[in-house]
């Protein structure tokens, strides 16, 4: 059988989650994102899937879009939920047949939920070195593409996800450091994973740059066979996913209503049962009061 089983939920970037919303705020957000990848690694070595049409480059593409919410039950304690649609194509692979015509898979992509609770808030106590620190329990609802499409975007499996988020101040006016970290319980698929990301961020005035470092990794699965004189791929179920990407990115909010534009990219640099991804994607977030503060 062959069936996908890479990584794809929605997930704030840059630890971005440890900044819950205000009392009584809803923020809501829409996403857009798009990757392209060239190459691609099974347990041991890397491979092309390019292919070449009337002069044009093709290789594995995503675009996929999300709306996100994000509301502040009270002052430590939020929920989100992220839910989208997406889309991926390829013309590579000998065993569909494809002749050179597209192969793709589209559907709802897997869907993330979370209760986040704030532990420690900078600024709060004598500690001058308290961070941002909050815990979430996220669960995550399997998406509706084909299952038997090799890269499809996303795991499709029920999942449970606790992580730890930080962000702290640090050094001169505006910068800091942050961390993210989730285990992820795959109940449906079997490849757990686990999912590190550690970086630097620098506020001036209404910008924040941000620039870090991602991991992602399984602890069980089974490895991509792929055979580079046919082109045939045996794409497991469970596959045992592991990448090293770098991440960077801005946002601006305005003035008046303090609603966000942001912009992110991650570019994956090596790894193993994955492939080459160089994601672009930008987000908007509006906050809207529901709760009038007395």
């Amino acid at each position: 059988m062959l069936a996908a089983a890479s990584e794809n939920v929605p997930h704030s970037p840059f630890a971005e989650w440890a900044n819950l919303p205000q009392l009584g705020q809803l923020i809501v957000g829409a996403n857009y994102q798009e990757s392209e990848s060239y190459y691609f690694w099974d347990a041991h070595r890397r491979y092309t899937v390019e292919h070449i049409r009337f002069g044009e480059r093709y290789g594995i593409d995503i675009n996929q879009g999300w709306i996100s919410f994000q509301y502040g039950v009270t002052e430590r304690w939020a929920i989100d939920l992220a839910v989208g649609y997406t889309t991926v194509g390829w013309r590579f692979f000998s065993n569909f047949a494809t002749n050179g015509s597209s192969r793709s898979t589209s559907g709802p992509m897997d869907s993330a939920f979370g209760v986040r609770y704030q532990i420690f808030k900078e600024g709060e106590g004598d500690c001058p070195y308290t961070p941002n620190l909050v815990f979430r329990a996220g669960a995550v609802l399997p998406g509706r593409f084909n299952q038997n499409f090799p890269f499809a975007p996303g795991v499709s499996s029920v999942a449970i996800e606790p992580g730890l988020l930080l962000r702290k101040h640090f050094g001169w006016d505006g910068f800091g450091a942050y961390a993210d970290g989730l285990f992820r319980w795959n109940k449906t698929s079997a490849n757990d994973q686990y999912i590190v990301s550690v970086g630097f961020f620098q506020q001036i005035q209404r910008w924040e740059l941000n620039a870090g470092y991602r991991h992602l990794g399984s602890i069980s699965g089974n490895d991509i066979q792929y055979n580079p004189t046919t082109h045939f791929i045996f794409y497991p179920r469970s596959v045992r996913e592991n990448n090293d990407s770098i991440e960077a990115g801005f946002s601006y909010h305005t003035l008046k209503r303090q609603i966000r534009y942001g912009f992110y990219t991650r570019s994956v640099w090596d790894g193993s049962n994955t492939d080459r991804k160089f994601w672009v994607g930008a987000y908007v977030e509006v906050p809207f009061m529901l709760l009038k503060s007395k």
